[in-house]
């Protein structure tokens, strides 16, 4: 089962850090992305905006909530999805993550939701 790298960031982080330095991290996190392709473990990557909706339906009908979410203190900034089985493999590849510097790097398994 591919390996997932969840980039998990304080809120608030990316306005902080301001254009110029937030340029430079995102090139550090474009370089790292092309290392895991040149190594053939990239199946996908993305960076995810703050602006966030979140929606429950229940007994038919759905609420939406708009973001940013006060009560949360962190939120999902991005993901790196490997092609690799292997948790040890990953887990690897999170420690030289540059985002591990100022962010969690969260490794999970990618499969079925019954596992």
């Amino acid at each position: 089962m591919p390996q997932l790298l969840l980039i998990i960031e304080p809120t608030g982080q990316r306005s902080e850090r301001g254009r110029p330095a937030g340029e430079a991290v995102y090139q550090r996190m474009l370089d790292f992305a092309a290392e895991l392709q040149a190594e053939g473990l990239l199946l996908g990557v993305n960076s995810l905006g703050s602006a966030a909706k979140r929606l429950a339906k229940r007994n038919g009908s759905a609420q939406v909530w708009d973001g940013p979410f006060a009560e949360a203190k962190e939120m999902v900034g991005g993901y790196f999805l490997l092609d690799t089985d292997d948790a040890n493999v990953a887990m690897a590849w999170a420690e030289r993550c540059p985002a591990a510097e100022w962010a969690t790097v969260e490794v999970r398994g990618v499969g079925p939701c019954y596992l």
